[in-house]
């Protein structure tokens, strides 16, 4: 059986929602696969960046690295092709973005996960959260409360977790765009 023969219910049972403290050896993780990314990508990366919580300060996260990939969208149909020919698994796709999943297999985690974002330059508000939490700590413990609440009520509907977080994600990400202005 292939992972996208899998019934919804059965996927979160395989990829279940866990919490572990975040550690400097995220960083490593992201570092590594930046360079992947560079060396597979190439000239097609305007902007590359860590997002998502294991990218913010002193917060409970998902083991999953979350990376942002800005490109010319003009491009998207050869990174894509590009990503899925390295073995990269294609989440979702639409007019503004395309996700990438790596490190899930038939047997659930690898040890390494990674959610790859695929954007126009400039479609970046992952970068204005991330920045406001951790210049902000103590909305960055707000979210982690919000994150630990929710998985607790939905587990393990990830879809009703994630759907749970948005109007959190929306306000910091106002509160940050003021805050800094133009700075992406």
């Amino acid at each position: 059986m292939k992972l996208q023969d899998m019934s919804l219910e059965k996927l979160w049972e395989l990829f279940p929602i866990i919490f572990v403290d975040n550690t400097d050896k995220f960083k490593d993780v992201y570092s590594d696969e930046e360079k992947i990314l560079k060396s597979l990508l190439g000239g097609y990366i305007t902007r590359i960046s860590h997002i998502g919580s294991t990218s913010i300060k002193n917060i409970k996260t998902k083991p999953i690295v979350d990376i942002l990939v800005e490109i010319n969208f003009d491009n998207k149909d050869n990174v894509k092709g590009l990503l899925l020919d390295s073995g990269y698994i294609l989440m979702s796709e639409n007019e503004n973005a395309i996700s990438f999943n790596k490190g899930y297999t038939i047997k659930g985690y690898s040890d390494k996960v990674f959610h790859i974002h695929i954007k126009k330059y400039g479609n970046c508000d992952e970068l204005y959260f991330r920045d406001y939490l951790n210049d902000n700590p103590q909305k960055a413990a707000e979210y982690e409360k919000l994150k630990l609440k929710l998985f607790d009520r939905f587990k393990p509907n990830r879809d009703l977790y994630t759907d749970g977080k948005k109007v959190f994600v929306k306000e910091v990400v106002t509160l940050a765009k003021a805050k800094y202005k133009d700075r992406y």
